[in-house]
């Protein structure tokens, strides 16, 4: 019996149990009753599918679709009591899910309809990823798992926040200035930085433009309120995913969602705290005061995209709209980079997590995604905990940033990463045909920038009033004690935070001045030079520092020396593979620069197809395919994602709205183009007392390249039949035993969900290991 029923599934062996207890009825009863229980055994097959969600998932086989989180809470009775997302009424267990499509159909028609026929409803549909926020009886998940055009359901995790010195110590003052750069001073002007977070106090004197007149908040946006009238409903039977959306079917914004969702010139933009300091990091303009609180882009408009409570909480499903509206809107307000000072756990693969498909739709739009690591880079012990990088710093798309500690000071050369830095690989994870989890193992994060006490906007509200403190300085007085607290003027307050949530901001202001610099860069190549241009901190290995130490003054340097053109001609499909990258009379910078009077060289370091290393000048004097923003490469296989526009309107000369995002399995082509060198067979294998591998220190390996080690390609890397050959930097499961190195499988909190950052006030002067 158990044989059988392990070949035909747990629905047949409900069936045998049943025949079992009919057989021994036959003998006391007629056997025309027999017959009868018989002929319903195939209905009662049915049912046992349906109520019991686990067999039909291992009868069809597509449990893999259903969140690990999620299955959790649709076997246990109790476990809906811990998860916000999932709700026990009268009527069921319900639970609110977002639900990832392969269906060609843009607008999802089909399974819309499936949602509300079993008796769930439809709040939101997204551009960002094939996907609808819905509502589900839990008892029907399994139903619509089993659809073909269902790739995977993921519960509607709870987002949270992550939790000059800058220009000086970052080379930002130089960039500004003009100086040793051949080239006008930089400062953002002209490029727009979307903040996701709780908001931003537009009032407050650091977001005034160079004449102290005018917010530079352009626009602002506050999607809790869409979340209020939808998803946090708990009704079944509705549809209103067609009037909650960014988009208009006549390809304009939606006039009646843009007023639902405006929050312009509100009266208390952030009263969380936590948006309002991030914004002033990347673009504040703070030199008005003793304690000069100058950001890295000054003078970019900043768009205040607004997912987070009172509290800091938000819900997934939130952060995707507000993700949605950033790429409906990107190419109206040249809005070229999205800040993520925010995280969600997840134990899914970059490849279905929603929040990670999401990102990697912004980068394809051509919008540089900036992403905190997150701040675990201890566990409950005070231990060094590797492969802790949060959603979605996990997705290898986007740029993902770890801090550095710069111990008060502008010099570079005591600087050291943070104990609490999240550390890689990335955990998340796919369940592949033989039932057996396989860990994404990506090298992450990508660089580190200062985020330790950092100074900057303190929130209140319209009139500055110090009764009227936003929740973290009020709740934290601390943070603002050391510039005056409450006693200072108001709409000039100040407060210090800490965390890779404020190290994040420091890279997407950087990235505004390279692309004032040069708007023709792309999204990969940008971190392509953050990467290259960073400077490898002592003690520090790859997966603690990644490139190394952000350096200003080098990218924007290096984004100078190349083509303004490279995005239109990438779109064009004017540039082929080994195309100049070069801009006319231009040569690429020496792989050095100065910084406060220091010699500051470069890793010349730069990670490719998830776990490789590439490095080498031809990485940017000849085109690369991997700068195109459409094309992912991770691991052994690559993605391209395909953008539909809506049709350009009268007196519109291009196309401005994007209708849709759809990613598949990239064709046969050349990835990197011979002359590249080749630095992951200098690594070695991975061995954490050996010192090789991924925990290789960057500067031992930064030396080695400087000398001339590497492996310059002849023929280049060859994507062909989706597969790519070379597996670069593997990390065995066996280090996880032999190494005596605990790599999580992904943080689960009490909701099972959900990466706070916390507050993290500061950390003390620490050595090169991060201890005090």
């Amino acid at each position: 019996m158990r044989f059988l029923a392990k070949r035909t599934g747990p629905a047949l062996e409900l069936q045998e149990f049943c025949m079992s207890h009919v057989t021994r009825f036959v003998v006391l009863a007629e056997r025309r009753l027999v017959r009868l229980l018989v002929a319903v055994l195939p209905l009662i097959g049915l049912i046992s599918a349906l109520w019991w969600p686990q067999a039909a998932h291992s009868q069809t086989g597509n449990s893999h679709k259903i969140a690990t989180d999620l299955r959790d809470v649709l076997q246990s009775p109790s476990a809906a009591a811990r998860a916000s997302w999932a709700r026990d009424t009268s009527s069921g267990r319900y639970v609110r899910v977002l639900v990832v499509s392969n269906s060609p159909d843009p607008e999802l028609t089909e399974l819309r309809a499936h949602v509300l026929a079993a008796g769930g409803s439809v709040y939101y549909r997204y551009l960002a990823v094939s996907a609808l926020s819905v509502l589900l009886p839990a008892d029907r998940v399994a139903e619509i798992a089993q659809r073909a055009d269902v790739q995977s359901i993921s519960p509607n995790r709870p987002a949270r926040r992550t939790a000059s010195l800058l220009e000086l110590a970052t080379g930002a003052a130089d960039v500004h200035a003009g100086s040793s750069l051949g080239q006008p001073g930089l400062d953002g002007s002209g490029i727009g930085i979307a903040v996701l977070d709780s908001g931003i106090a537009w009032h407050h004197s650091n977001f005034l433009d160079a004449a102290g007149k005018s917010s530079r908040i352009a626009r602002a946006v506050d999607f809790q309120k869409a979340g209020d009238m939808t998803g946090k409903l708990w009704q079944p039977g509705v549809d209103v995913s067609a009037s909650l959306n960014s988009g208009s079917s006549s390809g304009r914004a939606a006039s009646a969602f843009e007023k639902l969702i405006a929050a312009d010139r509100t009266d208390r933009a952030d009263p969380y705290g936590h948006g309002s300091h991030v914004a002033a990091i990347a673009a504040g303009r703070g030199n008005y005061q003793p304690v000069d609180s100058t950001g890295i882009a000054p003078g970019a408009k900043l768009y205040d995209v607004k997912v987070l409570d009172d509290a800091g909480n938000g819900e997934l499903s939130d952060v995707l709209a507000g993700i949605d509206w950033v790429i409906y809107h990107a190419r109206e307000y040249n809005i070229r980079v999205l800040n993520v000072s925010m995280a969600a756990d997840s134990t899914e693969s970059y490849l279905t997590d929603p929040l990670c498909r999401a990102v990697r739709s912004v980068t394809a739009a051509g919008i540089t995604v900036v992403v905190a690591a997150g701040n675990f880079g201890k566990d409950a012990n005070g231990a060094e905990a590797y492969g802790t990088i949060s959603a979605p710093g996990n997705d290898p798309s986007v740029i993902t940033v770890g801090s550095a500690n710069l111990k008060d000071s502008a010099a570079r050369s005591d600087d050291s990463v943070n104990f609490f830095s999240s550390r890689g690989p990335t955990r998340g994870g796919r369940i592949d045909a033989n039932g057996v989890r396989q860990a994404d193992n990506l090298l992450k994060p990508d660089l580190v920038a200062p985020g330790n006490r950092i100074v900057g906007v303190l929130a209140s509200d319209k009139q500055g009033s110090a009764s009227a403190f936003a929740y973290l300085p009020r709740t934290y007085p601390d943070i603002s004690a050391p510039y005056g607290g409450s006693g200072q003027p108001k709409l000039k307050q100040l407060m210090q935070l800490s965390g890779t949530s404020v190290a994040a901001p420091v890279v997407a202001g950087t990235v505004a001045l390279m692309l004032q610099a040069n708007p023709g860069l792309t999204p990969p190549l940008i971190k392509a030079m953050l990467q290259y241009a960073a400077q490898p901190m002592a003690g520090a290995n790859l997966l603690q520092q990644g490139a190394g130490l952000l350096n200003v003054a080098g990218a924007v340097a290096l984004a100078g020396a190349l083509r303004t053109d490279i995005a239109t001609a990438i779109d064009a499909g004017t540039l082929s593979a080994g195309s100049p990258l070069l801009a006319a009379g231009k040569s690429l910078p020496a792989p050095v620069s100065t910084i406060n009077g220091i010699s500051v060289p470069w890793s010349r370091i730069v990670f490719v197809g998830g776990n490789q290393i590439a490095s080498g000048s031809a990485l940017f004097t000849q085109y690369q395919p991997l700068w195109d923003p459409r094309l992912v490469w991770a691991r052994g296989t690559a993605q391209r994602s395909t953008i539909s526009w809506w049709p350009a309107a009268r007196g519109e000369a291009a196309p401005a709205w994007i209708r849709s995002i759809v990613a598949q399995p990239a064709a046969s082509q050349r990835l990197l183009t011979p002359g590249v060198t080749w630095a992951a067979a200098l690594a070695g294998s991975s061995s954490a007392r050996g010192l090789t591998g991924i925990f290789i220190p960057t500067a031992t390996l930064a030396g080695w390249l400087a000398a001339g080690s590497g492996l310059v390609l002849s023929e280049g890397i060859v994507l062909s039949e989706g597969i790519v050959l070379s597996e670069g930097i593997v990390l065995s499961e066996g280090i996880v035993l032999s190494e005596g190195i605990v790599l999580s499988e992904g943080i689960v909190l009490s909701e099972g969900i959900v990466l706070s950052e916390g507050l993290v006030l500061s950390e003390t002067q620490v050595g090169p290991t991060g201890e005090p």
